[in-house]
This record gives structure tokens, sequence and C-alpha cells, in this order.
């Protein structure tokens, strides 16, 4: 099975190393999805307007901080949607402080992952944490 994954990340470089690194560590087996603030990724979750023809993603990663809608804006409105709350979300984020954490799960959020600041570090712990939402956790479905 490909694992589609949707990240929502306004950082270019990030999202090009979140990527990369999901694709080096499971190569074929992920499908990524990128869009660049909360409210594109509302509207690929939604399949509205360009995204009208998108699949339901596996796996979401969320940044914290995006233009338009939050991360945890985002969050809530998954989690409160009977038709997502099922797909797994974590929230990325190079924010360590208590409080951004605490909201994070406070919304249900499945997992929350500090961005290293190097961007070695940012590859190798997204790299282990794709291991684990990929190979390790049974990911839902995905269909309707």
């Amino acid at each position: 099975m490909t694992a589609r994954v949707l990240l929502a990340e306004d950082d270019v470089d990030h999202a090009f190393f979140t990527v990369r690194a999901f694709k080096d560590a499971h190569g074929l087996d992920v499908e990524m999805h990128t869009v660049r603030d909360g409210e594109e990724a509302l509207d690929y979750l939604h399949r509205r307007g360009k995204y009208a023809g998108a699949e339901r993603p596996h796996l979401i990663v969320l940044d914290l901080k995006m233009p338009k809608l939050s991360g945890l804006e985002v969050l809530e409105q998954i989690k409160a949607d009977e038709s997502l709350r099922t797909i797994p979300t974590v929230m990325l984020s190079s924010s360590d402080r208590p409080e951004d954490i605490k909201s994070s799960y406070a919304r249900s959020a499945n997992s929350y992952v500090t961005k290293p600041a190097s961007l070695t570090g940012l590859r190798d712990g997204v790299q282990e944490m794709a291991r684990y939402w990929i190979d390790v956790a049974s990911l839902p479905n995905g269909s309707h």
C-alpha cells in the first residue's frame, strides 16, 4: 500500500526537506502532497477548488505556525469533522514551548514533533517520524 501524506508547511525549505525525508525513508511507498497554509490544507481535505479530485490522506502533518489558519486551528477543524477525525494528525513545529505542545494534544493531535534546529537533524527526525507512522503504526484506510 502506498501511504498518502498531506504536509501543511509554509516554510519552503522545511517542506522540501520533510518531503525528501519521507521519500528517503519510504521511496515509492509514500505519496506526498504539500500545501502552504491552513486554508489550503482544509481545501485539500474537503476537496474544494483545485483539490476537488484529491484522495484522502492516510496521515496529516501540520506545521504549528502557518498563514491564514494556524496548525492548531486546522487541527481543531479536522478533529471536529467526523469524516476527518480518524486521520492521524502530527504537529511538526520548531516550537518546544510546553503551552504549544499542551494545546496540540488538547485538540487531539496524535503526536507532537519538535523540528530539530539543523537541516540534518530535521531530515533524521522526520525520517524517524515517517518510519513510525508508516512502518510501525497501523493507518486508517483513507478511503471514503
